[in-house]
């Protein structure tokens, strides 16, 4: 039952909802805190930068046809699942929470847990993360591109130049810089993972502190109630078991081989609240970002517990596969 407890980082975000919504940030502290709130999401992708090795970029650029396929699952197959949900009604899923669905189509895929996942369950560790790292790099831009355009195909807005720039600004910039000094500083920045890794948490953490903070002034939970919650939860993992399906039968039928087709499940079905939250915050600037991420953080959870019982099912699969083909060499002649 372990692997369908929620991790510790699930638990912080779920207190970080719980202390919004009863001390909401306001007023000029509000202010202060989001001005560190971008000062700390800023070293967030300095530091995302930083980690990654060239070598892994060069190596990982070679498998061009599994990267393609990641790459038009997350950005291609996942939006149009999401126009789809727009076909049920407004009173069954509130338009709010339907944003934030579509929000959730259109982000690029986790770095950490789809290369942990995919390490786990023996897959090809490398491309995994090449194809990750290379789909929150594109995400700064299709992101924006693609909310503009699906948003502005359901009448809830268009793309706005402003915000792209914004994601350059304050995501790809300190990313550069990172990727500029990695040379120097990535050996030492990967060897300190457990001191740093509360700065990767820490600064979601204000963000979702900040974002909720917000809509809990605007009055987001008498807004929504269970039901309208429940329904996003059965949208999410309805989603994810479509995407998780159709990487798993479409790698096979492309003729990848098993570690591949591992890394293309677990890679092109994630969604990445690290980019995601960041993102909503500067796409939807001065508006109450809220409903937009409270569909990506249940999914986020979602994806860990389902991708984990996969993940050790390969595995499993793996290691009988292995021990039948020793039984095999020892029983046949010499």
């Amino acid at each position: 039952m372990r692997r369908f407890l929620p991790d510790t980082f699930t638990i912080l975000l779920v207190c970080t909802v719980i202390l919004a919504s009863l001390l909401p940030a306001s007023g000029a502290f509000a202010a202060y805190f989001g001005i560190a709130t971008d000062l700390a999401i800023a070293l967030l992708f300095f530091l995302h930068g930083a980690r990654l090795s060239r070598d892994v970029v060069i190596a990982g650029l070679l498998h061009w046809r599994l990267h393609l396929v990641i790459l038009l699952t997350t950005f291609g197959i996942f939006p149009l699942l999401g126009l789809g949900l727009g076909f049920i009604p407004d009173t069954i899923l509130p338009q709010p929470l339907y944003l934030g669905i579509l929000f959730l189509c259109v982000l690029p895929s986790t770095v950490q847990s789809s290369i942990a996942f995919t390490s786990m369950a023996g897959g090809n560790v490398p491309a995994a993360i090449c194809s990750a790292s290379a789909s929150n790099i594109f995400g700064m831009f299709l992101t924006p591109l693609l909310v503009g355009l699906l948003f502005s195909v359901g009448g809830h807005g268009g793309f706005s130049f402003d915000a792209l720039e914004q994601i350059l600004l304050q995501l790809l910039a300190p990313f550069i810089i990172g990727q500029i000094l990695q040379p120097w500083i990535g050996d030492w920045i990967r060897a300190k993972k457990k001191i740093l890794m509360p700065v990767d948490r820490g600064s979601i953490l204000m963000v979702v502190y900040l974002a909720f903070s917000t809509a809990v002034v605007e009055g987001l939970w008498h807004t929504f109630s269970i039901a309208d919650i429940a329904v996003v939860i059965v949208a999410d993992m309805l989603l994810l078991g479509i995407v998780l399906v159709l990487t798993m039968v479409g790698s096979r039928w492309l003729g990848f081989d098993k570690a591949d087709e591992i890394t293309i499940t677990f890679c092109g079905s994630k969604k990445s609240l690290a980019s995601g939250v960041p993102m909503a915050n500067v796409i939807f600037a001065g508006q109450s970002i809220g409903a937009i991420v409270l569909p990506l953080m249940l999914f986020h959870q979602i994806q860990l517990m389902v991708c984990a019982v996969i993940a050790q099912k390969y595995a499993a699969a793996a290691a009988r596969r292995a021990t039948e083909k020793e039984i095999e060499e020892a029983a046949s002649p010499a």
